[in-house]
């Protein structure tokens, strides 16, 4: 009888990708007899890569390698040698639906993500609007397996163990971590501006956070001509903050040093969902977009979610609509005290629980 192998297709930004890694953890840990490859570009091989003994990972770059409809049907052939019995397309976009009909074509089976468009335009509707939480991309991604015969309970902890991941895989700038230390990590950027905090009200956070903790390090994440100069500045006027990307080679070392972080600061963006993946606090700064549309953090709590109560909100799903208001209240009503008091909460609880 041939063994079951299923493909998941998910290309998209870090953040929807990271998304579905404790998913496919938990398909490959409640069939282990089932063969699992995850189609993906080249930057979520960490994610998949030692996740568990059945599954696989391909990367495919769409931009050059497989361009076009000539590119994918390359990439169509490639697959097809790969034996798949089964295909999960939890993008569900052009790209993925062309692979998708190829496979059909195939004879196949094939299941499809239903991303709720129709629940997400209400939501974000300026008239007539209906605040109701949408289906999370975890219980999306779990409904597609489900229709191909394995119906999951999702169940994940983290990409390392409790201790966190191996600190001496790191340059030695950033460990060891001293037991009377803080480590914060701050992403203030965001894909979009309708999800990014205001830079001088995250730089009063950061400042604020060193003066409550002066043995405190800042670790700063993100990367991009923007970032480099902010985060340049930064560690220049204050000598606790890191600036991550100048030290630190690839996203694998990224996720090790999030995995030992006491709390992150983040906005509704990849390092909110990274961090989440190491089983890391985040407290998150939420603008145009809202929880209500599923894409918190994978078991990240909804009171550390900071957002200001206006009836426009959410405005947008991905935060890169224009404010309609044109004032951007959302951000700019949220005080950078409301910030820090949830970060001390995190940081008193975990000393708590250490005692």
């Amino acid at each position: 009888m041939k063994k079951e192998h299923i493909l998941i297709i998910r290309f998209s930004a870090i953040g929807d990708v990271a998304m579905a890694v404790p998913v496919v953890y938990s398909l490959a840990m409640q069939y282990p007899n089932i063969r699992i490859t995850v189609l993906s570009r080249k930057f979520a091989r960490p994610f998949f890569e030692d996740l568990a003994p059945n599954v696989n990972f391909m990367e495919a770059d769409l931009k050059r390698e497989y361009h076009g409809v000539k590119g994918l049907n390359a990439l169509y052939r490639r697959l097809t040698s790969k034996q798949f019995t089964k295909i999960a397309d939890f993008h569900n976009v052009l790209r993925s639906e062309y692979l998708c009909m190829r496979f059909n074509m195939g004879f196949y089976r094939v299941e499809h993500i239903n991303k709720h468009r129709k629940l997400r335009r209400r939501l974000v509707a300026a008239k007539n609007k209906v605040m109701a939480p949408l289906p999370t991309p975890f219980e999306n991604y779990a409904e597609v397996l489900a229709k191909l015969g394995y119906p999951v309970k999702v169940e994940f902890q983290s990409l390392f163990p409790p201790e966190g991941g191996n600190l001496n895989l790191l340059p030695a700038i950033i460990g060891p971590k001293k037991n009377f230390e803080q480590w914060i990590g701050v992403a203030p950027t965001a894909a979009h501006p309708g999800k990014e905090y205001p830079t001088d009200r995250t730089r009063q956070v950061v400042e604020q956070l060193i003066k409550l903790h002066p043995k405190a390090r800042i670790f700063l994440f993100g990367k991009g001509h923007h970032e480099d100069e902010l985060f340049t500045q930064w560690c220049r006027d204050l000598p606790q903050c890191v600036y991550v990307s100048k030290h630190l080679e690839n996203m694998h070392q990224e996720l090790i040093l999030m995995s030992h972080l006491d709390v992150m600061f983040s906005m509704d963006s990849s390092n909110m969902h990274l961090a989440s993946l190491t089983a890391t606090p985040v407290v998150s700064v939420w603008g145009a977009t809202h929880p209500y549309a599923g894409f918190m953090g994978w078991r990240q709590a909804a009171e550390n979610a900071i957002q200001a109560d206006l009836d426009c909100r959410p405005c947008s799903i991905y935060g890169n609509r224009p404010c309609r208001r044109g004032d951007m209240a959302c951000m700019t009503l949220i005080k950078p005290e409301q910030i820090i008091e949830k970060i001390e909460q995190i940081i008193n609880q975990k000393t708590t629980t250490s005692l």
